[in-house]
């Protein structure tokens, strides 16, 4: 047996108790990489946080509304009601078809334009579209696109009943310089 020219090292002689200690070490590690694993793979970009949008205020309700119509001893009844942002401000308006809750006839409508100040205990009216006064009912009632539409039926002279309106007229209102503007809209006839 031939001795090697450089003397034995004691960390070179395998002994059990180093494989017990490398056996060990080998398994702590594979124990540890199986917790620890990293998030899976993806192609896509790691998605910015976004904030979400704030709540979309609520429109004004018209039941809360104090409408500048005398009924006397009958309540006032909203017959329609349509919502949409008039005025471009972000803010919903609600536009309403309100008459006396009369017990016979047909009672005339009035068009109102409400909207809702943050902290104020209720909605107010801003615009009078169509007055009780002229006598006027309201159909085919629309809110679209910023636009109010409607059908007002009335009268051709007092002498007619009230009962049966000879006047039908379209109507479009918009809200435009600060005031909503009444035209007749496109195509329309009025008979």
């Amino acid at each position: 047996m031939q001795h090697p020219a450089v003397p034995e090292l004691a960390h070179t002689t395998a002994r059990p108790i180093h494989w017990v200690a490398t056996a060990t070490a080998i398994s702590g590690v594979i124990a540890l990489s199986s917790v620890l694993q990293p998030g899976s793979a993806t192609a896509a970009q790691p998605q910015a946080e976004t904030k979400a949008a704030p709540a979309a205020p609520a429109p004004p309700d018209p039941a809360k509304a104090d409408f500048p119509l005398d009924c006397g001893p009958t309540k006032i009844l909203v017959a329609k009601k349509a919502i949409g942002d008039l005025d471009g401000d972000g803010h919903p308006e609600t536009v309403a078809v309100v008459h006396c809750d009369a017990s016979m006839g047909t009672p005339p409508d009035g068009v109102y334009v409400l909207t809702q100040n943050p902290g104020a205990p209720g909605p107010r009216v801003v615009a009078t579209l169509v007055n009780p006064k002229d006598r006027l009912t309201v159909t085919d009632f629309t809110v679209r696109d910023a636009t109010v539409t409607a059908t007002l039926l009335g009268y051709s002279s007092t002498d007619v009943p009230s009962c049966c309106p000879d006047v039908r007229s379209p109507v479009k209102w918009q809200w435009k310089g600060g005031v909503f503007i009444r035209s007749t809209p496109s195509g329309a006839r009025t008979v």
